[in-house]
């Protein structure tokens, strides 16, 4: 549309300051990345499964670990790889039938597994809209869409203690401050005997993976799919769950 002064509404914006820089992309000021920061903060914590509130966060608060983790992956052959061809992880891209006809204990196999137990889809992913660089927003587009994959290698349900658990991991793993909130605070809901396991056992594990595993963003899960999870597993660095 025109603008009053005769200019179009695109040019208007790249003079301010204010250009779109992928589709659904809705540029903002520091001062608005804080607000929607701290308001997005309240409600996950208030309401751990809001996940449209969790990406929220996620985007605003990732301004430091994105960049290390794009920088991870341009030094990683295949990480560097995933990067140039943007694969999405979504059920338009998945072959459904081939991955339940897969042996058990495939990725594949495992993963399908994981969606249809735990009635989720990864097209429950919310597209990025508050990350001010084109790349970074698949950075953090790439992580939303393998953390079904992450709670498949981990072997860890999405009840509140294994997303409790999963979190542990990706915040060692990712150093996103959104992960590390949910790995501090998601265990205020837990009961004092899961409190219980996740201390001795749950979370000493998810460090000692973190920490040990290769970043889990350079792998192109999608050209995996027929190789053993416990194979995977020990090729990452990830130890058996307890």
């Amino acid at each position: 549309p025109r603008g009053r002064d005769g200019r179009g509404g695109e040019e208007e914006e790249e003079e301010e300051g204010w250009h779109q820089l992928y589709p659904g992309h809705i540029p903002t000021s520091p001062l608005q990345k804080a607000l929607l920061a701290a308001g997005s903060a309240v409600m996950a914590l208030y309401d751990p499964y809001r996940h449209d509130m969790v990406a929220v966060l996620g985007e605003t608060t990732g301004c430091l670990a994105l960049p290390n983790l794009r920088d991870k992956m341009k030094n990683h052959p295949e990480g560097y790889r995933i990067l140039r061809e943007r694969p999405r992880i979504r059920l338009s891209t998945l072959d459904v039938a081939r991955l339940q006809g897969l042996p058990d204990g495939s990725l594949g196999r495992e993963y399908v597994r994981f969606l249809e137990d735990n009635r989720v889809s990864p097209d429950t992913r919310m597209p990025p809209k508050f990350v001010d660089d084109e790349e970074l927003a698949y950075v953090i587009q790439r992580y939303r869409e393998v953390h079904d994959l992450m709670h498949t290698l981990l072997g860890m349900p999405t009840n509140m203690l294994g997303e409790v658990v999963v979190k542990w991991f990706e915040a060692i793993q990712t150093g996103l401050p959104m992960c590390v909130l949910g790995a501090a605070f998601g265990p205020v809901r837990l009961s004092t005997r899961k409190l219980q396991v996740l201390a001795t056992e749950l979370v000493p594990w998810a460090v000692r993976s973190g920490l040990n595993s290769s970043c889990v963003l350079n792998v192109y899960y999608e050209q995996r799919w027929e190789q053993p999870v416990e194979s995977l597993r020990e090729e990452l660095g990830i130890f058996p769950p307890p």
